[in-house]
């Protein structure tokens, strides 16, 4: 055992115990984003500039002083400059304060370095070129770019920005995964304002422009009963502003869902002048650090009444009704704790391991196993035709966020793993008919290296920006707890925990994959998923002699936490969190030291 793990989890632990609110739980901090700055600058711009002055100038100053020294912006200020954000920057500062002349030039020689000039068909083709055939980014990030006078003018400009079908939304919600909207389902608000901005700036011939006026007012009436009560759709930035901007430059600025838009981007804007991505993780911060601390047993820092106040927190934030935006059943969990949250199948699972650790040791009282349920089910439910666990909504099609993933379906079978023995016969059978399903999905999609490439976390440095580390890391520790359901499990597992043990770089750390720049979150993931269940020699124990000594290192003994960009949030949007390093480090040390002691008794 490294000679000092005891004390860099005792000051690790401390350090995510004092991230606890007044109310017990953990809210986080998310990065600020140069993408949701430059959006919700050129919103307010649209809206009103001279009502939003302030907080445009205070966005343009930020945006001025993060720039990259190459010109450009990344998606945190840590980040590589990436084409998507420095092009939305640059129009936004073009728009909004075109006395920056020596950024906007900066920039634009980034951009015409990065895609060979700017003309309106180059951007139009990188831009479309990123995302493929998801249309959720490529389409409000050309919208921005016309709006702010980069594809031209007027009708030729707006020409040039793909038209989403607004129309198709006032067919029956129960529809909407036989259409095949090219937008994923959380982009419905966006599919509606901004394809009316697309009609309204650059209509088609008759008929089409005569159903397409006709459905119009049903399309808003929709926008409108979908928007949450704190304006802010999904509490993200980026989603927020391209609807509020759609809507303000098409004669609609009195539209509900503007002012309520507004407000939220007003509510929402940090001190230093920026916008974050999202408001906050409160719930997924929460399940995350609940699994970890609870990997130890009793705790005076984190007493029984601390872990009861968790426990009613946690189920409180569970969905007891038809969620309004996506249509989703009663039972999921959000990522936050805010109205403009939607549950989903990351949240879902991490709230029922969370709530299963609290009542561990005390039987479960109907309140809390009643909750479980309805998560299990919610979850059952969600399942797709691949066995595999897709986001938000089941078979709504194939785009990123809407297709199984290896992540969230370990995940969910970590969870039903954890309830079994707390369900009836018939919600078990169904459960283990699942859990087969879904361990045949992970076997489809393990990669023949053994790893398993992730949907909600990247790496900028990494082949494709994936991170092939936290994709194997999460699927190894559920395989880990779930042996007994099937034998190929173990085949599985042994090919991943390979991959692993293989792409452990020389400064004992890890990456998104062998070679890229080790981190304090990647390294911790993966030293938490090897211990899980490694089985000890001298190979394994110098394996983790040198993540421990990395961690110590880069972490200053558990008591200092740089973060790293290595979030996805929608569409290839990157993020850090400041609470991923320390949950994470906690949970691997816990679970090194409880794997150790196991071995030597």
């Amino acid at each position: 055992m490294h000679p000092d793990l005891d004390q860099i989890i005792t000051n690790a632990r401390s350090s995510l115990l004092a991230e606890r609110n007044s109310q017990g739980h953990w809210t986080g901090e998310l990065s600020s984003s140069a993408l949701s700055t430059a959006t919700a600058i050129v919103a307010l711009y649209c809206i009103d500039p001279s009502a939003y002055a302030e907080l445009i100038r205070r966005g343009t100053d930020w945006l001025v002083e993060t720039q990259n020294e190459d010109g450009g912006w990344g998606d945190t200020t840590i980040s590589l400059s990436n084409i998507s954000t420095t092009i939305l920057a640059w129009s936004a500062l073009s728009l909004v304060s075109p006395e920056n002349r020596k950024e906007i030039e900066s920039s634009q020689a980034w951009i015409q370095h990065s895609v060979g000039g700017t003309e309106p068909k180059l951007l139009v083709r990188k831009v479309t070129e990123r995302y493929g055939r998801d249309r959720t980014f490529a389409v409000p990030i050309l919208m921005t770019c016309a709006i702010c006078g980069r594809l031209g003018e007027g009708k030729r400009a707006w020409s040039r920005v793909l038209a989403l079908p607004f129309e198709l939304s006032a067919f029956p919600r129960e529809w909407f995964a036989a259409l095949r909207f090219p937008v994923v389902s959380y982009a419905l608000p966006a599919l509606i304002a901004i394809g009316y901005a697309r009609f309204f700036h650059a209509p088609p011939l008759p008929p089409v422009s005569n159903l397409r006026e006709k459905v119009w007012p049903k399309a808003s009436e929709l926008l409108s009963k979908i928007q949450p009560e704190s304006g802010g759709f999904l509490e993200a930035t980026p989603l927020t502003s391209f609807v509020t901007m759609a809507l303000a430059v098409s004669d609609q600025k009195e539209h509900p869902v503007v002012k309520k838009g507004a407000e939220f981007l007003a509510e929402s804007a940090l001190k230093d002048g920026s916008w974050p991505i999202d408001t906050n993780l409160a719930t997924w911060n929460t399940t995350l650090a609940t699994k970890a601390l609870m990997l130890r047993g009793e705790d005076p820092d984190f007493d029984e009444a601390s872990r009861r106040g968790l426990l009613e927190w946690i189920l409180g934030q569970q969905y007891k009704e038809i969620h309004p935006y996506t249509g989703a059943a009663p039972g999921g969990w959000a990522w936050t704790d805010l109205t403009g949250g939607v549950p989903d199948a990351d949240d879902t699972p991490g709230a029922l391991l969370a709530i299963q650790s609290l009542a561990a040791g005390d039987p479960a009282d109907d309140a809390t196993r009643d909750a479980a349920v309805m998560g299990v089910k919610w979850l059952l439910n969600l399942q797709n035709r691949d066995g595999g666990i897709p986001t938000f909504c089941r078979g709504w099609g194939t785009q990123p966020f809407d297709r199984s993933s290896p992540d969230l379906t370990a995940h969910t079978l970590r969870a039903w793993n954890a309830w079994k023995d707390e369900v009836d016969s018939r919600i078990r059978a169904h459960m283990d008919r699942g859990a087969d399903r879904a361990l045949m999905f992970l076997r489809n999609q393990q990669a023949t290296d053994g790893s398993w490439t992730p949907l909600w976390f990247g790496n900028e440095h990494a082949d494709g920006e994936t991170n092939k580390t936290y994709g194997t890391a999460m699927v190894l520790l559920a395989l880990r707890e779930i042996e007994e359901w099937q034998p190929v499990v173990k085949q599985m597992g042994g090919s991943a925990m390979a991959w692993l043990l293989s792409n452990q770089n020389e400064d004992g750390g890890w990456g998104g994959a062998l070679g890229c720049p080790s981190s304090i979150e990647e390294t911790a993931l993966a030293l938490d998923a090897i211990g899980a269940g490694l089985p000890r020699d001298i190979s394994s124990d110098r394996v983790i002699a040198k993540a421990i000594e990395y961690l110590k290192t880069a972490t200053k003994s558990g008591t200092e936490f740089p973060v790293t960009p290595i979030g996805f949030y929608f569409a290839k949007l990157w993020y850090f969190e400041r609470m991923y390093p320390k949950i994470w480090t906690v949970s691997a040390l816990e679970r090194i030291k409880q794997n150790q002691a196991t071995s030597s008794g």
